[in-house]
């Protein structure tokens, strides 16, 4: 059997020995794509002085990446089959790279905000049609060394953005977090157009399912909005977020009715009939919240109570970055040569990770660089194990025609556990933050011998600095209670990383509905 690519034909056998050209590109173009999710963060401040803009306003423009990305994953299997996935991925890497180009040129807030969401577009088609590519590109008993180097990229993407765009934006200027794109991308382009091929179990798409597109993009859109957006508009308090809801609602739940009763659904949804694939939903979505929520969480600890800088936060992050990758490739090797029940495998990075997060109860408003180092690198440890096998048990049972649309299906619920994570969080920690600080202040009392010491040599340090008498009181009190939100919110921290390790223990007992290694005998160039 052969495939047409072009003007030039593969064979299995030919894909088969481009198998690791084939991964490093598709991977290439995916950390090219999370390295945007937040390599912006740290350019804000840069961004909010040059264009104008308030910091609301600025926020749009990580939220229209976000939201463009989101609604395009579900579909990148229709489109796949609709344009073919080698021209569809093509297509995706030059939307993104011409985007990129443009964002660094907006002179406005509204040009980059809508380079921003076609940006996302493009990016959006490359995380699932990557892992699709592989899942075809690499026979069963090589399939986890395959996923381990899409793995490293899906990891170290959105972790090293911190680091690259402190980087940029501290030795040259904003515009240059989306320049550094385009060199990347074309090296993407031209090894794409080399080596990946078209799938081989392509189906033939009769009609466009519109009325599907329209209530999928709504709806998908809404939401990530609202959980964008939610903490900072106090939730269902808001009536813009009321509206978001409901919209959400309305248009998914229009969309699940449409998309059973059409004979052309722009999204499959037969793979979730397997309770495996389902389950594996599920623990990806909690996967997701554990992976970004930590990501999300640590930078703004060390930033905002260590004062860390984003370049010292990116070093402080990067040996937990390169253990995950270092990892996964020891997974992909391993995994390979032996027959081991990948249920245990998740386990074990479960308990890792777990152990990791208890490291992270140490960390103070006074830790430096080598107390964050071992449980990062733990960290790194139990995400890495947990991310090969739980992709290999995802799609031990899809068939081989519905790969590209599952794969869609399962990094959107990872994308969506991420941003659910994030906001709840977000919530979670300005509770725990004001609760834990009126608990401080219960100790803190004209009555306490320790309160009255500290303002002692709170008093005659404030004098020998040359405040004003007058104005002692007022400034000790002032640094005395951010202080307290200090401690607090170091305190809120560490609850928050207790809570996402809770949540991976707590979705272990979906590996029940999973196989065991020996099932795994259906992927890839067997199929």
């Amino acid at each position: 059997m052969t495939m047409a690519i072009g003007a030039r034909e593969f064979t299995p056998e030919q894909i088969y020995s481009n198998r690791h050209w084939i991964a490093f590109t598709v991977t290439l173009a995916a950390m090219m794509e999370l390295l945007d999710t937040s390599i912006v963060n740290v350019a804000i401040s840069q961004i909010m002085g040059n264009l104008g803009a308030t910091l609301e306003e600025v926020t749009w423009v990580s939220t229209g990446y976000i939201v463009a990305n989101v609604i395009v994953l579900p579909l990148s299997g229709w489109l796949s089959n609709y344009f073919g996935r080698r021209n569809y991925f093509m297509g995706s890497i030059i939307l993104f790279i011409v985007a990129s180009f443009f964002c660094g040129n907006a002179s406005t807030l509204e040009s980059l905000v809508f380079w921003r969401i076609v940006q996302g577009l493009g990016g959006g088609g490359l995380i699932a049609t990557a892992q699709a590519s592989i899942y075809e590109a690499f026979p069963s008993k090589e399939l986890s060394a395959g996923m381990a180097i899409f793995g490293l990229g899906i990891m170290v993407g959105p972790t090293l953005g911190p680091t690259v765009g402190g980087y940029i934006t501290y030795h040259s200027s904003w515009p240059w977090i989306f320049y550094i794109n385009l060199p990347f991308g074309l090296i993407a382009l031209l090894l794409a157009n080399h080596y990946l091929p078209n799938s081989r179990f392509k189906q033939a798409i009769h009609r466009i399912d519109w009325v599907g597109i329209l209530l999928l993009a709504v709806g998908i859109g809404a939401l990530q909005i609202m959980l964008e957006r939610g903490e900072h508009q106090q939730w269902f308090d808001s009536g813009e977020i009321q509206c978001l809801a409901a919209l959400t609602i309305f248009s998914l739940v229009g969309f699940i009715w449409h998309e059973l009763h059409t004979d052309h659904p722009v999204v499959d949804f037969s793979p979730l009939k397997d309770r495996q694939f389902s389950a594996s939903l599920i623990f990806s979505f909690v996967l997701g919240m554990a992976l970004f929520g930590t990501i999300f969480y640590l930078p703004l600890y060390l930033q905002s109570l260590l004062n860390y800088n984003a370049w010292e936060t990116g070093l402080v992050i990067l040996p937990g970055a390169i253990s995950s990758g270092v990892t996964m490739a020891v997974m992909g090797k391993t995994l390979t040569k032996l027959q081991i029940d990948l249920r245990w495998i998740a386990i074990l990075g479960v308990v890792i990770f777990g152990i990791s997060m208890y490291q992270h109860q140490t960390f103070t408003t006074e830790s430096g660089h080598a107390d964050f180092f071992w449980p990062l690198i733990w960290r790194g440890v139990g995400l890495g194990m947990l991310f090969v096998p739980l992709n290999a048990l995802a799609m031990a049972r899809i068939a081989p025609e519905q790969i590209a649309g599952a794969t869609g299906l399962y990094t959107l619920i990872r994308q969506l556990g991420g941003s659910v994570g994030i906001a709840a969080a977000a919530t979670q920690f300005t509770h725990l933050q004001a609760t834990f600080k009126a608990d401080i202040s219960l100790s803190v009392s004209e009555f306490s011998q320790t309160t009255r010491d500290y303002e002692f040599l709170m008093q005659q340090l404030l004098a020998s600095k040359g405040i004003n008498y007058a104005d002692i009181p007022e400034t000790m009190h002032r640094l005395l209670d951010a202080q307290m939100t200090a401690q607090a919110s170091m305190i809120a921290f560490e609850h928050l990383f207790s809570q996402f390790s809770l949540a991976l223990v707590l979705a272990l007992p979906l590996l029940y509905f999973m196989p065991t290694a020996k099932n795994l005998d259906r992927f890839g160039g067997d199929h």
